[in-house]
């Protein structure tokens, strides 16, 4: 937040607020609430569930920072926030002023929630830092001094708040100083005197304006170090930043280490960081929906991993925001103000102080992100009212526009909190989709919405089988694939490995124009999996080599390419991409795979249309069944359906090089990629009958030397040839 301003910092601030009109912006997930204006995002993580505490900005055209009250959302995956409403109202407390709600933080301690705000003293004397009380993180809060815990004072604003290990509690605020103090157990009384930091360079840093603090500090632990965060004035950057400093306590000594925020696009901002489910995250307030400006300013989240050394990368603010972290599962009631995206929605309490949404109107619209049906869903049910003729809420998959699996008719209820429960069928709702509610009907305000769920199979399933991540199967539907570099996607009953249809990729000027898909949150960096994909084309070339490649951003934020598998493919025929152990690279954000062609088509002959079949993700080492799996027989090379003589005379040619594709697979019996003595005499063995099975690379116990003689016995010219082998020493 700002407290009085300079002639300068006006001038400069009227300047932003000029030339900061208010973004057209569609379907972009940053700002994280769209419901109203949230400035000044805290964020904090009690139990399963991350919550940020924020301000309010007036509605409205406003040449100041007019704040009336502050508010509270939630999440557990990231991407949907689900609205609690407005906590406390800025003249909730008697010596509190009107329109002066200005930053928060919330913390808990032995089952109580506290809340520190800043606000004006309505006698006089200047800024002050406020605390309430409250048994739940949405409240009802209460004022348990009865006054300011801090101040008046104008530079008291912005309070944050940390529990050390040890279980002191401090509290630090200011503008345009920093000032720490104690706070006794009761977290509502200070234990001391106010101190100030030593703002020097090597702790704050320099500017043309002495250090780069300017306020809204932020104290936080991570591992072993403590961080101070603060919204910065940096040389050559617009409105405010975000920069930090690190030491080894809560009250330092600190150093200073650079930028984190570069800039601003409505001169202030304000935030917080913290962890939450193995993640980092970095909140921060814009101008970022309609009407927004200067003074109408929305929290915003972008995800980051800390340097090796505990440093903090510059933010790359985005519209898009973090990853997803799970899924939402439909069949549990979710209440209706839980919002990836919305358009032409507010949110409001009813009689009962229960949030739901309305202001609802013709192509007014709700996005949930990754919604699970698993098996399917059958029914949707929605608590709704309406004192007017109500309207249709057609459910939507993948975007406003996309499928429509059902449509309730919702009549009227005769009052806009005189809430009924109304049912529809629902059909084709099955495996994960971005869930779109978008409503219809006639003039004026249609509804409001409590709360809705979804029935049917998947509640009961609640995907039993874990072993696949996602399947493309594409019978009908594109299951959340999509495009690549512009080429076209459709589904086809041209061709199918199996079932009736495949997908088709089309219209491609270049070789890495192709079809794929972007991997969730239930794939992690660091980890591997399996992942398969099986293609076939039918003009051009006699064979084509085709990729399964991952694209993902490095946390350099520059984009790499690495391959998955590659095969040279013959025309008419259905070929397998797969690799059962594919590791997603440490760091890797925006990981997106892929199918692409060999090679560089930019002159005037386009790339090979193809199709693509049974694009499947699974849990690492699972191996998924293909064209080329179904036809191997471990051990059978020369593919007669009998692992014989015949076949070990294959392997002792096939060492000396000549076998490839099935053949190769059947003749490296032990899985290890490559065809080896340790293969061949696995073979022999199986062929004169001294095993029953073929044993795996992976169980290797110790080494054997199989000297000359040995290398003899199987009919090879070998000498001092050492190689795993799972069986024993050779005789």
């Amino acid at each position: 937040m700002r407290k009085t301003l300079s002639a300068i910092a006006m001038a400069a601030l009227t300047a932003v607020t000029l030339s900061a009109a208010a973004p057209a912006v569609t379907n972009a997930e940053n700002p994280i609430v769209q419901t109203s204006f949230t400035p000044d995002p805290a964020p904090v993580v009690f139990g399963d569930e991350l919550y940020v505490f924020t301000g309010c900005d007036r509605e409205g055209k406003n040449d100041f920072y007019y704040m009336t009250g502050w508010q509270c959302f939630s999440t557990k995956d990231m991407k949907n926030w689900t609205d609690h409403g407005r906590i406390l109202e800025d003249t909730s407390f008697s010596w509190c002023n009107k329109n002066d709600a200005w930053a928060s933080q919330c913390i808990e301690r032995n089952g109580k929630y506290y809340f520190y705000f800043t606000t004006t003293n309505k006698s006089g004397g200047g800024r002050a830092i406020g605390v309430a009380v409250a048994d739940s993180p949405e409240g009802p809060y209460s004022d348990p001094n009865g006054k300011p815990l801090c101040g008046p004072n104008w530079d008291y604003i912005d309070p944050t708040v940390i529990i050390d290990d040890d279980g002191q509690a401090w509290l630090m605020f200011g503008n345009p100083k920093c000032y720490y103090v104690k706070l006794k157990e009761d977290m509502v009384t200070l234990d001391g005197q106010i101190k100030q930091f030593d703002m020097n360079a090597k702790q704050f840093g320099s500017s043309n304006k002495g250090t780069t603090y300017g306020e809204g500090p932020w104290i936080y632990k991570h591992d072993k170090l403590y961080y101070l965060v603060w919204a910065s004035f940096v040389d050559g950057f617009g409105g405010e930043s975000q920069c930090y400093a690190t030491g080894p306590s809560v009250t330092g000594p600190w150093t200073y280490r650079g930028v984190i925020q570069q800039g601003s696009n409505c001169f202030t901002t304000h935030g917080g960081i913290i962890d939450y489910k193995d993640h980092s995250y970095f909140f921060y307030h814009k101008n970022g929906i309609p009407g927004g400006s200067a003074y109408n300013r929305s929290a915003s989240c972008e995800e980051f991993t800390y340097n090796s050394d505990g440093t903090i990368p510059v933010v790359k603010l985005t519209n898009n925001g973090p990853d997803q972290l799970e899924p939402l599962n439909p069949f549990e009631r979710v209440e209706a103000e839980t919002i990836c995206w919305s358009e032409g929605i507010k949110t409001e309490k009813d009689d009962s102080n229960s949030v739901n949404i309305g202001n609802i109107k013709k192509g007014s619209y709700i996005k949930v992100a990754g919604v699970d049906f698993g098996e399917g869903a059958d029914k949707f049910t929605a608590c709704v009212a309406s004192a007017e003729s109500g309207g249709n809420i057609e459910l939507h998959l993948d975007s406003k526009t996309g499928p429509v699996v059902g449509n309730l008719k919702v009549g009227g209820t005769g009052g806009w909190h005189n809430w009924e429960e109304v049912s529809c069928d629902v059909a084709g709702a099955s495996g994960e989709h971005d869930l779109y509610l978008v409503f219809n009907g006639g003039d004026g305000f249609l509804m409001n919405v409590d709360w809705w769920k979804f029935d049917g199979a998947g509640a009961s399933s609640s995907q039993t089988d874990q072993t696949y991540i996602f399947k493309g199967t594409f019978e009908g539907k594109l299951d959340g694939f999509s495009d690549r570099g512009g080429s076209t996607v459709a589904v086809s009953k041209d061709e199918a490995y199996e079932g009736e249809s495949s997908l088709y990729c089309s219209e491609r000027s270049s070789s890495w124009q192709g079809v794929g898909k972007k991997l969730n949150y239930k794939f992690k960096a660091g980890e591997s999996y399996s992942v398969s994909a099986i293609v076939k084309y039918t003009e051009g070339a006699p064979s084509t080599k085709f990729h399964l490649t991952l694209q993902y951003t490095g946390t350099d934020d520059e984009t790499y390419y690495v391959k998955a598998d590659t095969k040279e493919v013959a025309k008419g025929e259905w070929t397998q991409l797969a690799n059962t152990s594919f590791m997603i690279p440490e760091g890797a954000k925006s990981p997106l795979i892929y199918v692409e062609t060999e090679g560089d088509s930019d002159d005037d002959t386009p790339a090979t249309n193809f199709y693509v079949d049974n694009f499947f993700a699974a849990v690492d080492g699972t191996i998924i069944e293909g064209p080329d799996s179904a036809k191997v027989i471990p051990g059978d090379i020369n593919g007669d359906e009998t692992v014989d003589i015949f076949d070990v005379l294959y392997a002792r040619k096939g060492i000396l090089g000549g076998l490839e594709g099935t053949a190769l697979k059947a003749a490296d019996v032990n899985g290890d990629g490559e065809l080896t003595v340790a293969d061949l005499v696995q073979i022999s063995e199986f062929v004169m009958g001294k095993r029953e099975a073929f044993t795996k690379a992976e169980t290797v116990k110790r080494i054997a030397t199989i000297v000359e003689g040995t290398a003899n016995n199987v009919g090879l010219s070998m000498k001092d040839l050492t190689v795993k082998a799972e069986y024993g020493t050779v005789s």
